[in-house]
C-alpha cells in the first residue's frame, strides 16, 4: 500500500476520490492536473490493488474508493495537515 501512495499522482488521485466519492478518468485528470493516460495508468494499479472501485455507464468509467483502510489514512492525513497548520499559526 505504501509504495502505491509513493506516487504524488496517485495520492491526488485518491484525496480526489475522497472529496468527491466517485469520478470518471477524465475528472480525476482535470482535478489533479494530469493527463487521461496517466490517470487511467494509476487507475489501473489502483484498481488491481483493490483500492479503487470502477462501474461502467455507457463509455464512462467510474472509480471510487473501495478499500477502508486506504479511507482511514487519507483522512488521517488530511486531520495531520490541518493540525499542523494550526499549529504554525
Amino acid at each position: 500500500m505504501f509504495r502505491l501512495l509513493g506516487d504524488p499522482t496517485r495520492v491526488r488521485i485518491l484525496f480526489a476520490l475522497l472529496e468527491a466519492g466517485e469520478l470518471c478518468v477524465c475528472d480525476i485528470a482535470a482535478v489533479v492536473d494530469a493527463s487521461e493516460t496517466k490517470v487511467s495508468q494509476a487507475m489501473r494499479l489502483l484498481r488491481g490493488s483493490g483500492v479503487v472501485r470502477n462501474r461502467r455507464a455507457g463509455r464512462n468509467v467510474f472509480y471510487r474508493l473501495d478499500d477502508a483502510h486506504v479511507r482511514m489514512v487519507l483522512d488521517l492525513s488530511r486531520e495531520h495537515v490541518a493540525h499542523s497548520r494550526e499549529e504554525q499559526r
